[in-house]
Order: C-alpha cells, then structure tokens, then sequence
C-alpha cells in the first residue's frame, strides 16, 4: 500500500470510529460521549484542507515512516 491508501484507510476508520463512539441512538452499546463527534469533523476537515493545500500531517508521518509513495512498474495490484 502507498500513502494515499493508507490515508483513505485510516480517515476512513477514524470517521467509522468517531461516529460510533459519538452518535446515540438510544440503543447504541457503543455510545460514550457526543463529543467524539468532533472527530470525525477534524478527519473531514484536513481532508478538505489537503483538497487545496496538498498539506496533509498524516503524509508526512506516513513518509517517515517509509511508507512509498508511488507503486512500484511493472507489479500488479495483487502482487504479481
């Protein structure tokens, strides 16, 4: 996986997250506190934000990390 993947999946868990943990329906055993809403709202706004800066924190961190940036030519998507 490259950089941008790994952004997608982790925004995509931290929405999931956040919602889960904040929204109550009633009958949500998961449910803590409204405040984790404001996760999900930080989540979408860097996303928003990289949609105009092409600044994005968890890039950096990613690159430190050694995640690549770009797919290696000449493999497929599978590994082949």
């Amino acid at each position: 996986m490259i950089i941008t993947d790994w952004i997608h999946s982790i925004a995509g868990f931290f929405i999931i997250f956040g919602l889960t943990l904040g929204f109550d329906c009633g009958s949500n055993p998961l449910f803590v506190h409204q405040y984790f809403l404001f996760l999900p709202l930080f989540v979408g706004l860097n996303l928003f934000q990289f949609g105009f800066s092409k600044f994005c924190p968890l890039g950096l961190i990613l690159k430190k990390l050694g995640v690549p940036e770009t797919r290696q030519s000449g493999r497929s998507c599978c590994g082949k």
